[in-house]
């Protein structure tokens, strides 16, 4: 334990971090009076309302901050990091048995009135284990075996979440790919992701077939980029993609009856692509162009995608989540279904204008209209009451805590609490980005908490705990060094 006047104490905690963190619990703390007072309470401190119940979460978090900055030393973290990831693994199987259903995922412990989600904690074991492990001298990302390791530990919590129904917070684990970005992992892996989900969307959206052309066409680019000169190839295959974007009109051109007629264009460009990814293969490895070949793996992978897409939307997601993206993605009108959410979000946040409507203001968000409004869709209450101002002020905070997480994380003198650092940034944009997304229309609605903004105890306590380790950790250096 460590006594509050230690030499150097004052200047050794960033302040700045905390200060951030105490403007965002406040914030979200009015917000949820504003979002709920129609119902009644008293006070903002009625304990009947979630309005109370918040107010007793800030205060058992603000003990949290205080315990992990001058009662836990710093360094334990590190060294326990292994046994916490195996108990939060532990309580992630458990509840798919012992826990209460909650709006059809079982994800919750439930302890008479108090409901606790492993989900959330699992952010907090899983960053410390894997900057434990990344942190390793002899730890290469761009090793097969280190990155097997770093994709299990990320992989494993992330499938029992997805077991639970809880695909949000399944979701935000996709954001440590910049945290092995940052230690080495190529960009390249990031462009790929990026590009499977642009062909997953145009799959469901538009057409296999322009899926086809557009997966060639970012192979071509790629490979352009890659190469030092523009060869007699780039313009071979060039002058290929253009007659196959034509493809399907030459077609049309021939009697409907005919042999040429009756051909369907996406089974001639898979039997061209059949032909060509030998030739890819060989001639990258008798070139040494790894880049080609690598490729030609891309465009099998890709194909795969493009054929397994409807299988995976049909068979793999549930009816609400089916339902959630065709809305989303313009695939289907559900305006009083599974749209109404995010039409009453967007009414609300469109109805504050600039200013907003003042505080306790709002209706949209007041007389219920948007539900979850406490939760998932708070930031309809600043939007609607803080108008366009309140909203960039939030976002602003936000952006301004990231960053300088960031920056003290790059300050670091210790691998682990860079690392650690950068986890904590990449959870906190992904709910941000994910739960914004989803109030604005531009991300299916799959319920993710805004951090520290929306209720709950569980959301607010772990990412207290996910914060201030990385603050003591932080200040365990400044102190020393």
């Amino acid at each position: 334990m460590e006594n509050f006047s230690d030499r150097g104490i004052k200047k050794s905690v960033d302040w700045t971090l905390v200060i951030t963190y105490l403007v965002l619990i406040i914030i979200g703390w009015v917000n949820i009076y504003a979002s709920i007072h129609s119902d009644g309470p008293a006070s903002i401190f009625d304990y009947n309302f979630r309005c109370g119940k918040q107010f007793v979460w800030i205060l058992t978090a603000l003990g949290l901050a205080a315990l992990i900055l001058f009662v836990v030393n710093a360094q334990l973290w590190e060294s326990a990091s292994v046994p916490l990831y195996l108990g939060v693994l532990c309580l992630l199987v458990a509840v798919i048995f012992l826990g209460v259903e909650v709006k059809g995922s079982r994800s919750w412990f439930e302890f008479g009135p108090i409901r606790f989600q492993p989900a959330e904690v699992s952010k907090i074991t899983t960053s410390l284990l894997l900057a434990t492990i990344m942190s390793q001298a002899n730890f290469k990302i761009t090793r097969f075996k280190d990155f097997m390791l770093t994709a299990l530990i990320l992989g494993v919590p992330m499938l029992v979440i997805l077991a639970e129904s809880e695909t949000g917070s399944a979701l935000v684990y996709v954001g440590f790919i910049f945290v092995m970005y940052r230690e080495g992992f190529s960009g390249w892996w990031i462009f790929c992701i990026g590009a499977a989900a642009l062909l997953f969307i145009l799959t469901l959206t538009a057409s296999p077939y322009v899926s086809m052309l557009v997966l060639i066409g970012i192979l071509l680019v790629c490979n352009t980029l890659d190469s030092s000169r523009i060869g007699i190839l780039f313009w071979i295959c060039a002058v290929a993609f253009l007659i196959f974007c034509l493809l399907p009109w030459i077609l049309g051109l021939f009697n409907p009856e005919s042999f040429l007629g009756k051909l369907n264009p996406l089974y001639v460009l898979i039997g061209v692509c059949a032909c060509v990814i030998p030739f890819m293969i060989v001639q990258g490895y008798k070139a040494r162009k790894r880049f080609l070949s690598l490729s030609a793996l891309g465009l099998i992978a890709g194909i795969a995608l493009i054929f397994s897409t409807d299988f995976i939307f049909n068979n793999i997601l549930q009816d609400h989540q089916r339902k959630r993206i065709e809305v989303l993605l313009g695939m289907k009108e559900d305006p009083t279904g599974v749209g109404y959410n995010v039409n009453q979000s967007m009414i609300a946040i469109g109805s504050g204008g600039l200013t907003g409507k003042g505080f306790l203001g709002g209706t949209q968000t007041t007389f219920g209209f948007v539900p979850e409004q406490s939760t998932d869709f708070i930031f309809c209450t600043v939007g609607e009451e803080w108008g366009f101002v309140g909203c960039l002020v939030v976002i602003s905070l936000y952006v301004f805590l990231i960053i300088r997480i960031i920056s003290d994380a790059e300050k670091s003198r210790e691998s682990f609490t860079r690392i650690y650092g950068y986890c904590v940034a990449s959870c906190i944009f992904m709910h941000l980005f994910i739960n914004i997304g989803m109030t604005i229309g531009l991300m299916p609605v799959i319920g993710i908490p805004l951090p520290l903004l929306s209720y709950g105890g569980s959301s607010l306590w772990a990412f207290t705990v996910l914060i201030f380790i990385f603050i003591a950790l932080y200040r365990q250096e400044k102190k020393y060094f």
